[in-house]
Formats: C-alpha cells, structure tokens, sequence
C-alpha cells in the first residue's frame, strides 16, 4: 500500500528545496570539471558528507512504494543503475537518496584500468553522456570488501562481467569467478552481456553464445544456492542494438534457463538525429534522453514475448517522472536511474517515484 499522503519526512532528511538549491549551485561548478572527475568529485563529497553527519543535505525519505519482483521486495521501485558506482565504494551514501535498490559494478575478476582518458563525454543540448570506461573496477576481491563491509542492508545487485583481456572462448569462466565471489553478498546478481565498451561482449547475446553462457551460469548457480542456503536471483542485461528476432531469441532463452529477470537496456551505439553534436563521433556507449525511445522499444517487444514470465527493470533515458512513467507503461517493473542524475539531480529519484505512485503495488 501506498503511505499516506500527508506522510512527513524524517528530521534526518533534507526540505527538497534545501536539496534541489544546492544541486543548483554545484551543476554548474561540476559541469566546468572533466566529466569523470566531476563523476569522482560527486561520490567522494556525497561519502563525506555521509561521514561527517551532513547527508541530511541531499538525503531524501521516498515514502514506500513496496513491489515484489524476483522474490525480493523493494521498497520502491526507483534503483540505482550499474556504472555509477563501480566497486562498491559508495553504497551507504548512496542509499540515503532515497533508491528502492543500488547496483554496483560491472566488476570483473581481476582489476583493470578500463580505456585511456578521455573516456567520458557530456552532451548538454541533449541531455545524455558517451562513454566508453571499460569495465574499470578494482576487481572481484575489492568490491567483495567493500560490500562486505558496508552497513547498507537494502536490496544490491551486484553486475558482473569479463576482464578485457579474456579470450571471448573463456569468457564464462570471468562470469562463473565473478558469480561465486559476488553470491553471498548481492540481494541479487546481473550477467553483463552487453556493454559496447568491452570487445566482443555483445556476441554473448547471440543464441548459441547466449545459450551456452546461461547453462553454466545456471548449474554453477544451483549449487551455489545449495551451498549457502539461500536463492540469489540471477538478471541479464541486454543491449538496445538488436532486432525483434534477437530479442525474442534472448526471450526465449532466458525463460528456457530460468532467468530471474531482463534489464533493458544498456547504453547504445546508436547515433541518430547527433550528427550536428559535439562528441557525437566519439566511440562508446550512448545514454540519457536519446535513449529513452529505443528502450522502451526493446521493453515493449520483451513484455509482448515473456508475457509475464519474466520480470523486467526498464533503464535507459529517465530524465523526468513522466520517463519512469513510461518504463513502466511499456512493460517495465521497475526503473532505474544514472545519466538522470547527472542533469537533474536527486530530486529526479523523488520525482519518479511521485510518478509511480498510482502503479499498483505487488
């Protein structure tokens, strides 16, 4: 059920006005920074500020919103899209901004230091990022650490991927090392199958590559599930580059293995209707409001052939409540936010969830 409407905040959380007044002031002093050292500046203000007692700043109370969705039950549907924070370092501040649900990663077996710099790239006048990090992340031991450690206890999802220099013929073995390291502490566990930024990864979406890889995810999952006693759902992350034949074959394979749920989508490589756009011609992964349309394309097409089968989280272009509204008209259960933040702010998350309020709780 929905909170009442006259539900009060709570005296640690910030007047949204206070909140919104300050993201005012930074966006622009952030906006004159490198992208990604504004991107590192952000996480590591917010974490002290969690430190030193001021989260109350920024911090939002989201009145719940519980959905049930992979057996798990969130306490909204707003979550926090993998990418923003890679290793794991930021989960407790983060949480404060009020998310129904934090994914880390993509963490890969072994660290790497992802592509050269630059490799993050703003596109204002249309609201959306390029980037082509590579998979940069500390590595499976580090990010065991910090969750480990973190006294976040909301619901995580953990994203897993392959280090670059894995041949794509061993590639599963960077997922099934990722796998069981990460299962005893995620609430829940995303493949990454299809970040451009990694050479190859997308040919994992492919039947036969698809099947394969989901096989032994699938076995080495159940044993994993017998040996700790507990069912950590497992999700796929698609791509928004493919055709309806191809995302009715990942369909069909995800419910023939038993997938716990489809996220749709990750970045593109699409650049339609940028061609006038500074960065445009970068190379790299494609997110903000350009791809809201494409993704919600992919979502439709997915609701239409799992017909309930599968639970699905919509992300990909959520700039505004009326965004997250359309995820989930689409066919989405629920959202998840990244490039938002960059131009809105956290009052996006607030927003969104606003939006949804009149979707009907499971």
């Amino acid at each position: 059920m929905d909170a009442p409407a006259n539900h009060l905040p709570s005296p640690d959380t910030a007047h949204p006005v206070i909140r919104d007044l300050l993201y005012g002031i930074a966006r622009p002093l952030l906006f004159r920074l490198d992208p990604e050292d504004a991107h590192n500046l952000t996480l590591r203000s917010l974490k002290s500020a969690q430190s030193l007692g001021l989260g109350r700043l920024v911090a939002s109370r989201i009145p719940d919103q519980p959905r049930t969705v992979m057996g798990l039950r969130f306490p909204n549907p707003i979550g926090l899209a993998a990418g923003l924070d890679k290793n794991g370092s930021y989960i407790e501040a983060l949480s404060k901004l009020g998310f129904g649900f934090i994914e880390v990663g993509t963490v890969t077996p072994r660290p790497q230091g992802g592509n050269p710099r630059p490799r993050l790239f703003r596109l204002p006048r249309e609201e959306a990022l390029i980037n082509r990090m590579g998979f940069n992340n500390s590595g499976l031991e580090t990010v065991v650490h910090n969750i480990s450690t973190s006294k976040y206890r909301g619901i995580l999802g953990v994203n897993i991927g392959k280090n670059k220099d894995t041949a794509m013929a061993h590639a599963a073995d960077d997922y099934l090392t990722c796998l069981r390291g990460v299962y005893p502490h995620a609430s829940y566990i995303v493949v990454n199958v299809s970040s451009p930024n990694t050479k190859d990864l997308r040919q994992l979406q492919d039947a036969n590559a698809l099947d394969a890889l989901l096989s032994k995810l699938k076995g080495e999952h159940a044993r994993l599930s017998d040996q700790h006693g507990r069912y950590v759902p497992l999700a796929l992350k698609i791509a928004p580059d493919i055709g309806k034949e191809q995302i009715t074959e990942i369909a069909s394979t995800a419910v023939r293995h038993r997938v716990d749920a489809l996220i749709a989508t990750n970045t593109t490589i699409s650049r339609t209707g940028l061609s006038d756009c500074r960065h445009a011609e970068e190379a790299g992964g494609l997110s903000g409001a350009p791809l809201c349309i494409s993704s919600n394309s992919v979502i439709r097409v997915l609701k239409r052939c799992l017909e309930g089968a599968i639970p699905i989280i919509g992300v990909g272009g959520i700039l505004s409540g009326s965004d997250a509204r359309s995820k989930i008209d689409a066919g989405a259960d629920l959202v998840q936010l990244y490039t938002g933040l960059v131009y809105r702010g956290p009052g996006l998350i607030a927003e969104c969830a606003r939006a949804l309020r009149q979707t009907p709780s499971v």
